[in-house]
């Protein structure tokens, strides 16, 4: 096409009658730019997206601005926030001479503006709020991908929590998962599974391994109580702006998949607890899943096959999701496929496998008014992307260069007292801050096996031996509590919590294993 007739074509493409996020303008060169206004339409965010670009280019700029407008537009949004740029969005943004021409160009009235944001850190390893899931919510699935096992291995972990299940022994952190795991290989416990097959030495012996070095990597701080509730993301401030939610992760190159899997597992958790609502004009949270070709390397089928369903299914929950990575080819094409919305910044060709991923690149987005779409990505400049959506009929919208919005929060790091302040002045934070250690697995199986020698003792006449080593964990301190009726004593009986959430999770396990009390 020409330049004529790529400015008519995107203009009549974005033309949107409902509300819509501003991304930018169009470009039809490298100096060029036109008043045309690119855009996503705000109902359309729950079909999915995908911002990919090499490092450098903008991502981290792009989510800030979408995170922006959603949550002027009433939705709430959960990000993680690898480094730390995201926390800006909580402090007032700086202008200048190059922020105010950028506005300018795009037509952009910028405004100094500071967001509504939570801060969260998985198993309080940061200044966040502590994220904490149980190992019986977090499920086999999941945890498998984690630790790297194969089918078999994957197998009988599911046999291992189907007999926690069953038996009623809560699994609330890794002590607990590997006490049932030892105890369904010693002399005692190998007789539970015997008409399910049983739990081989060797493969028992794997799971255990691999238990010790996540718990290494730090994990025990993830496993545990009080467990988040996912629902707490789904909220909005007293003026109406939704809530952003960001995840601070440190140290991730130290343990990747911990991290990604854990993104996963607040997917999937949202995806089971939402009721449906089909398609609404807005969605009711937008969930940005940064280094996404982390959860995918290494993924069995099966787990892609997961994700697959995940991402398919929860749109009819309101919930949308942007997969944001370095190139496309780093999501699977069954998920690829769901995206609706594509914002691609620079990709770099400068090996063979590189313009192997550009080609492909190039190959997934519909047809093109540019005569060279290969040749425009890798031409882009920081803070422009290669643009199509799907419009308010959903089909795609043409292909546009764009140039970006600024946001208008502060792009950067928000000041270190400032994010603690606001962890510690939220009402979250005295619901989940104080870890909670009550009575599991371990315990009840501790006192299972000291039981069982008291009795075989006084069966042959002896004296009961010495309490076994594996004493059970102090119980947490306890506020006194005022005298309770019959009823109120069996509600809050653990027997009677330990029987309810061993229903629900038997209810609730689905296509991750994963299981909410």
């Amino acid at each position: 096409m020409s330049a004529e007739d790529i400015k008519a074509t995107v203009a009549a493409g974005y033309e949107f009658e409902g509300a819509a996020l501003e991304l930018g303008g169009l470009m039809l060169g490298a100096d060029e730019l036109t008043d045309v206004h690119v855009r996503i339409p705000l109902g359309m965010l729950s079909r999915h997206g995908l911002v990919a670009g090499a490092t450098g280019t903008g991502k981290t700029k792009t989510l800030q601005l979408m995170a922006e407008q959603l949550s002027t537009a009433g939705v709430p949004v959960f990000a993680a926030d690898i480094k730390g740029d995201l926390s800006g969005l909580s402090t007032f943004g700086e202008g200048g001479e190059k922020i105010t021409a950028r506005a300018a160009s795009v037509g952009q009235d910028w405004k100094q503006t500071a967001f509504p944001v939570e801060y969260y850190a998985l198993g309080g390893q940061g200044t966040g709020i502590p994220l904490r899931v149980t190992m019986s919510a977090f499920g086999p699935t999941l945890l498998s991908k984690v630790l790297g096992l194969n089918d078999t291995q994957e197998s009988s972990l599911g046999l291992i929590f189907h007999y926690a299940d069953k038996a009623g022994l809560p699994l609330l952190d890794l002590a607990d998962l590997r006490e049932v795991t030892k105890y369904l290989t010693s002399d005692e416990g190998k007789g539970e599974l015997k008409e399910l097959g049983g739990l081989s030495a060797a493969t028992a012996g794997v799971i255990l391994r691999e238990l010790i070095a996540f718990s290494d990597q730090g994990a025990d701080a993830f496993f545990g109580e009080p467990e988040f509730e996912t629902g707490d993301f789904l909220r909005m401030t007293a003026s109406g702006k939704g809530l952003i939610s960001l995840v601070e992760l440190p140290n991730l190159q130290d343990r990747p998949v911990i991290f990604s899997t854990f993104l996963m597992w607040l997917l999937a958790d949202l995806f089971h607890d939402l009721p449906e609502v089909g398609d609404i004009d807005k969605p009711k949270l937008v969930f940005f899943f940064d280094e996404a070709h982390l959860l995918f390397n290494d993924a069995s089928p099966a787990f892609l096959d997961a994700i697959a369903q995940t991402v398919r299914l929860i749109r009819s929950k309101g919930v949308g999701v942007f997969f944001v990575t370095q190139s496309p080819t780093d999501v699977p094409d069954d998920v690829l496929a769901q995206l609706g919305s594509r914002v691609q910044h620079q990709l770099r060709a400068h090996t063979p496998n590189d313009a192997k991923a550009l080609k492909a690149t190039v190959n997934t987005y519909p047809t093109s008014g540019y005569d060279d779409l290969g040749a425009v990505i890798t031409s882009l400049g920081i803070g422009e992307a290669v643009i199509t959506v799907m419009n308010e009929k959903g089909a795609p919208t043409p292909v546009a260069w764009t140039r970006l919005r600024a946001p208008e929060s502060l792009m950067g790091t928000a000041d270190a007292a400032a994010m603690t302040a606001t962890v510690q002045g939220s009402a979250l934070y005295a619901k989940y801050a104080t870890p909670v250690d009550r009575e599991s697995a371990r315990e009840l199986l501790a006192a299972k096996l000291e039981a069982g020698a008291e009795k075989a003792a006084a069966e042959a006449g002896k004296a009961a031996p010495a309490p076994s080593k594996a004493a059970p964990k102090a119980p947490a301190p306890r506020s006194r509590k005022k005298e309770k009726g019959v009823v109120e004593e069996v509600v809050n009986s653990t027997t009677f919590r330990q029987v309810l959430r061993t229903a629900a999770r038997e209810i609730v396990r689905g296509a991750f294993g994963t299981g909410r009390r």
